[in-house]
C-alpha cells in the first residue's frame, strides 16, 4: 500500500530538507581582507648601509601545504614585516633578512604552522659580524573544508602567528644585535637636581655681662689701679699671721719627767 501525502505538505517537507542540507554543506560568503602591514610598530634601524630580503623559501615536497591559500600567504607577510620594521642608517655593510620556513600544512584534522626567520649583519668585506633568529609555531583545528571558510581560518591563523613573530623577532634582535642598533635604546635617566636650602646666619650668643668693677679705694689716684700685696708663697705665712704661743696656766705643776729605765747588763 502506497502512502500519498498532500501536495502542499510534500512541498513544505522538501523545502525544509533542502534548507538543512544547504546549512550543513554551504560555504561562507566571500570576504575582503585588508593587506597585512606592520608600519605602526617600532622600526629597528641597523648600523648598515643596506637591508636585503631573501624570500626564496619553498614548501617541502610531499606535504599538504595550504599557506598559499590564505588571503596573505605567510611568505608575503614575513617579507612585509622585514620591509616595514628594518631600516639601514649606518656605515658600510649590509643586513640580510632570510625566511627559513613559512609553512602551514594540514596534519590530520589540524593546521600546523611554523615560521622561522634569521637576520645576518655583514661588515663591508662580507664577514658576518652579527646574527639573530626568531621562531614561532601554532596548531589550529580545521573547521569546515570549504573555500571561503578555509580562507577565513587561514587568515586568522596567519594574523595570530605574525603577531607572535613581531614580538619574538624584535626581542631576538634587541638581545643579539644590540650593538648594531641605532637610537633604539632607552634614554639614560637624568640625575636628580640637588636640593638646596638657604640657611640664615647663626644668631650670636650674647657674651656674659662683665661684673662692675669695685669702686676705687678712697685716696687712690684717678686713672690708677689699687695694687694689693702679692700673695705669700705656698707653705709660708707672714710672721704676723701666726698666733702667739699659749702661756701656761699659773700654778699648774709641770709634768714629772720619767726616769729612763736602765738597760739590762
Amino acid at each position: 500500500m502506497t502512502l500519498r501525502l498532500p501536495s502542499r505538505r510534500a512541498a513544505l517537507l522538501g523545502s525544509i530538507l533542502l534548507g538543512l542540507a544547504g546549512c550543513s554543506g554551504g560555504d561562507d560568503p566571500p570576504r575582503a581582507y585588508a593587506p597585512l602591514t606592520y608600519s605602526y610598530l617600532p622600526r629597528l634601524t641597523l648600523q648598515v648601509s643596506a637591508v636585503e630580503i631573501d624570500d626564496s623559501w619553498a614548501p617541502k615536497s610531499g606535504t599538504r601545504e595550504v599557506g598559499n591559500l590564505a588571503p596573505t600567504p605567510p611568505v608575503e607577510a614575513l617579507r612585509q614585516m622585514a620591509h616595514d620594521r628594518l631600516a639601514a642608517g649606518g656605515p658600510p655593510g649590509r643586513a640580510v633578512f632570510a625566511i627559513d620556513d613559512a609553512s602551514i600544512v594540514e596534519v590530520r584534522n589540524d593546521y600546523v604552522g611554523r615560521f622561522v626567520v634569521h637576520l645576518d649583519v655583514m661588515s663591508s668585506d662580507g664577514t658576518r659580524s652579527g646574527y639573530a633568529e626568531a621562531r614561532v609555531s601554532r596548531t589550529q583545528p580545521i573547521g569546515r573544508d570549504t573555500p571561503n571558510a578555509q580562507r577565513a581560518e587561514l587568515a586568522s591563523m596567519v594574523d595570530k602567528m605574525m603577531a607572535d613573530m613581531n614580538v619574538e623577532f624584535e626581542f631576538q634582535v634587541r638581545r643579539s644585535l644590540r650593538s648594531f642598533l641605532m637610537g633604539n635604546g632607552p634614554a639614560a635617566p637624568q640625575p636628580q637636581p640637588i636640593q638646596t636650602e638657604t640657611l640664615s646666619a647663626p644668631t650670636a650668643t650674647p657674651a656674659p655681662a662683665t661684673p662692675a668693677a669695685a669702686p676705687a679705694a678712697p685716696g687712690a689716684a684717678a686713672g690708677t689701679d689699687s695694687l694689693s700685696p702679692p700673695p705669700a708663697p705656698l707653705g709660708t705665712l707672714p710672721l704676723n699671721a701666726l698666733p702667739p704661743p699659749a702661756a701656761p696656766a699659773p700654778d699648774s705643776p709641770l709634768p714629772a719627767l720619767r726616769k729612763p729605765t736602765p738597760l739590762a747588763p
